[in-house]
């Protein structure tokens, strides 16, 4: 098995993106279900949707944000890293001392 560094990202299998498709599907089209069968006037079914909508939404803006963030200091990480290997290259202690 080769071995992988800590910028190389395997891809998702399909399997994984299917299970996590059909878990978003089923986890919302329930709620829904739930909010639709709950008791109650119109209204407060319209407001619970609502809702339902927004933390969707929310989760979504929360788990891309985390994942740009996440990526940004992967790159700024390696970009120092680069900026240090650039510096002990340059580096000679002989040439200090004379």
């Amino acid at each position: 098995m080769p071995r992988m560094g800590p910028d190389v990202q395997q891809p998702h299998s399909a399997a994984w993106i299917a299970q996590v498709w059909i878990s978003f599907v089923l986890s919302f089209g329930t709620t829904l279900v739930g909010v639709y069968a709950m008791p109650g006037d119109i209204w407060i079914k319209g407001f619970m949707a609502m809702g339902l909508v927004f933390t969707v939404g929310s989760s979504i803006s929360l788990s891309k944000t985390l994942r740009d963030q996440h990526e940004s200091q992967r790159l700024s990480a390696r970009i120092d890293d680069a900026r240090v290997s650039k510096l002990i290259s340059e580096h000679d202690p002989l040439a200090a001392g004379l």
